[in-house]
């Protein structure tokens, strides 16, 4: 992998696996690189707009979003404090570019540590409270909350569910649920 790094978010798409952010000691990476199975190489893209950690990454048929996380000082910046945020960015795949970042496409909630996926032409936000995207009218919708509030989770996407494993809420949880949507954009 071309820039090393730890906690980074991952996904398999056709047959590249693709790596974003992630951290280098306690700095966020920006980084964002993909690995061919078939050719055995790495695709480096445009890094991700904006630097913090422990945000979530969804893909859909022709973007990827990176969510939320922790916005850190720069490392010139040491009077300003760690904080939450609602930052969506989205990368569009046949541009190759990162999309401006406007307003009214934030999440409702400012998050960190939570779970993205895509169900139904839809990006999701989940642990405990649960939103979603609706990419047509660029806006977040609420969803029914989580059961078991949490975050850490791990996570596994299948076409029709969004499944939350584990977790900390209150100390280690062996909750796992899944997250369906029949609604469709």
């Amino acid at each position: 992998m071309p820039t090393p790094r730890y906690g980074a978010f991952s996904f398999l798409r056709g047959n590249k696996i693709y790596v974003l952010g992630g951290r280098q000691g306690k700095l966020p990476v920006t980084a964002f690189e993909s690995f061919d199975l078939e050719m055995k190489s790495w695709t480096r893209y445009p890094c991700i707009p904006s630097r913090r950690a422990f945000c979530s990454c969804a893909a859909t048929d022709g973007a990827f979003f990176s969510l939320g996380g922790l916005q850190q000082p720069g490392p010139h910046n040491f009077y300003s404090r760690p904080h939450f945020v609602s930052t969506v960015e989205e990368f569009d795949c046949e541009q190759g570019v990162w999309l401006k970042a406007t307003r009214s496409c934030r999440m409702r909630e400012k998050r960190a540590d939570f779970v993205a996926g895509c169900l139904g032409g839809r990006v999701i936000a989940a642990g405990g409270l649960v939103e979603s995207y609706n990419q047509l009218k660029r806006r977040w919708e609420t969803v029914a909350p989580l059961p078991s509030p949490r975050c850490s989770c791990a996570s596994i996407q299948t076409p029709n569910m969004l499944f939350l494993i584990g977790g900390v809420s209150q100390g280690p949880s062996n909750a796992v649920e899944a997250l369906c949507l029949k609604e469709t954009v």
